[in-house]
């Protein structure tokens, strides 16, 4: 449990009486072979990482309230740094209440490393909004620029402590935006070749 309230997704009596291929055991536990990557993950070793992480990210979001209430106003940029960090934090801390409250989808339960990049594309998609003025969010009542403009320097480097990662944990992500970017590119291609014969055949019976 984390947090006194939120339960597992998956508890062990859940999985005990689950008819699931996916899900098999064997003297450490409940494990799976994840869907994203093909590793074998165990329930166990899943939750108690989450668990873990969304301690620590409470913690550092206990001390930076305190750290904006002492700062005093006028220092426009430190504040602005604690609050980008708490932006980072939150959507942290919201990322693993979703992942591990669900109980439904097996794509939530993949290696950490593999969580780590999800949360990082969500930081960086969440700043682009914030960017565009698309969504609020209470941490940047004032000062938007500094804060938008620390996500971007820190939210790496948040990540990894908060994670307790190396660096090259984020390198993976890499590869698969190429392959999605790949996959994406043969896509269009397809649709513009389909729309050509549509338009082409259209033409022919008018």
């Amino acid at each position: 449990m984390i947090d006194n309230r939120f339960h597992r997704g998956f508890s062990q009596e859940r999985l005990a009486s689950l008819q699931e291929p996916k899900v098999r055991k064997d003297d450490k536990g409940y494990y799976m072979m994840t869907l994203s990557e093909n590793a074998k993950v165990y329930f166990e070793d899943y939750y108690l990482f989450m668990e873990r992480t969304y301690n620590s990210a409470s913690k550092e979001r206990s001390r930076l309230n305190e750290l904006i209430m002492t700062t005093p106003p006028a220092k426009v940029e430190t504040v602005a740094f604690y609050r980008a960090r708490g932006v980072i934090v939150d959507l942290l801390m919201k990322t693993i209440v979703r992942f591990y409250t669900d109980g439904s989808n097996f794509g939530v339960i993949m290696t950490p490393w593999c969580f780590g990049t999800v949360v990082l594309e969500k930081v960086e998609v969440y700043r682009e909004r914030l960017s565009k003025g698309e969504i609020e969010d209470e941490n940047i009542p004032d000062y938007p620029y500094y804060v938008i403009r620390y996500i971007d320097e820190i939210h790496r480097a948040t990540l990894l402590d908060l994670f307790d990662f190396p660096e090259k944990a984020f390198q993976m992500r890499w590869q698969y935006s190429q392959l999605l970017k790949r996959y994406s590119s043969i896509l269009n291609d397809i649709t513009n070749s389909l729309n050509s014969v549509l338009m082409t055949i259209k033409s022919y019976g008018s």
